[in-house]
């Protein structure tokens, strides 16, 4: 049990350098603590498994600050309503979001293709020349996705997409709701004055914490592993370039994403189960 209370202890809290341990560290602990007199970091390590326990690795988690309230769930539900119901003729529902800090990071050796037995080769020195943020919107029932590239971030830019998306939008589409997330940029005053002259679109902010209901990052993450991945541009010109040149070849065969209310019912059963134990 030594063991055991060693994998369970934060080592900050007994006086130790350490971030983590691996086997050998607590081995060498229990013989420091004459507990044992001798230890192998294998016997450690299968004491270890016999308890499910793996000090060696972390994992990130989040403690919302925002209470799973009625308020919580009446946001996931409107979220997964909008992405479940069946639309109106006049109606679209579009996810929205930045994809920050793209940078060109031009390589100072060509990238090399792939050849037999070799994959391909991406020089690791590059040069820095500045950024580009992404504003994206991905249609929920068909995947069509609407793309603007600036150099910054701010209120300004975001209405030249919503601007884009005014103009690019039939007519005939009388309702557009927008989700996005509870950004400030997209709460900004410049925004509401944006939104009042343009009553057919209309804002639906998820919870806080809650960046999984915003099925564009779904779509960002394809982005990153099919275009991102290997980062060698040119410029900011080019990068901007074959972002766009990615959007157009996703949108000649764009599929939505298949979203149920399971996650969400998940979520909120919670919240009522806790609700009801309390009364």
């Amino acid at each position: 049990m030594h063991t055991v209370k060693l994998a369970c202890e934060r080592l900050d809290d007994v006086g130790r350098s350490l971030s983590h341990r691996d086997c050998a560290e607590p081995a060498r602990q229990l013989i420091a603590d004459q507990v044992v007199e001798t230890i192998s970091p294998q016997t450690v390590q299968r004491t270890l498994a016999s308890h499910h326990l793996k000090p060696w690795r972390k994992h990130l988690w989040l403690s919302s600050k925002v209470p799973r309230d009625a308020e919580f769930c009446r946001r996931v539900k409107n979220i997964c309503t909008l992405y479940t119901r069946k639309l109106k003729p006049h109606e679209r529902v579009l996810c929205v979001d930045e994809k920050t800090s793209l940078q060109p990071r031009t390589r100072k050796s060509p990238t090399l293709a792939a050849r037999p037995s070799l994959p391909v080769r991406v020089e690791h020195e590059y040069e820095r020349k500045g950024a580009l943020h992404l504003f994206a919107a991905f249609d929920t029932r068909t995947g069509h996705v609407y793309a603007h590239t600036a150099e910054r971030k701010r209120q300004k830019e975001l209405i030249e997409f919503l601007e884009q998306l005014d103009r690019e939008i039939p007519e005939d589409i009388t309702r557009i709701h927008l989700v996005m997330d509870n950004l400030r940029m997209h709460t900004g005053q410049q925004v509401q004055a944006w939104l009042e002259k343009h009553p057919r679109f209309k804002f639906h902010h998820p919870p806080v914490h809650c960046s999984w209901m915003n099925q564009v990052e779904q779509w960002f993450s394809i982005l990153q592993r099919k275009r991102l991945a290997i980062a060698d541009f040119a410029d900011k010109a080019e990068l901007a370039e074959r972002l766009h040149a990615f959007v157009k070849e996703w949108s000649e065969h764009a599929h939505p994403f298949e979203w149920t209310e399971k996650s969400a019912t998940r979520i909120t059963a919670r919240y009522e189960a806790h609700t009801a134990l309390a009364a």
